[in-house]
């Protein structure tokens, strides 16, 4: 097995170190073990969208082709351009 040094953020070092004290392993069998682990989960894009699935289309007021001709629509509201102050 390879040896590989990387720097991580405070809170992550302390989130893994608690992990390993809590799980009685070593800080690097769970740093493996969450690496593999996002190596092969699938993406979640379906998770994500099954999330929110429920808010889609639930928004009165908006054109119905808003998708398709959002610069349009966000250029006749006048989204984007200075205001006065």
């Amino acid at each position: 097995m390879k040896t590989l040094t990387v720097r991580l953020p405070e809170a992550l070092v302390a989130e893994i170190e608690a992990e390993s004290q809590g799980r009685r392993l070593s800080k690097s069998d769970v740093v493996r073990e969450r690496l593999s682990r996002t190596a092969e989960s699938p993406p979640r894009r379906r998770a994500r969208l099954d999330a929110i699935a429920d808010l889609i289309g639930s928004v009165e007021g908006l054109p119905a082709d808003l998708s398709t001709r959002r610069k349009e629509y966000l250029t006749k509201t006048g989204y984007g351009r200075k205001r006065p102050r």
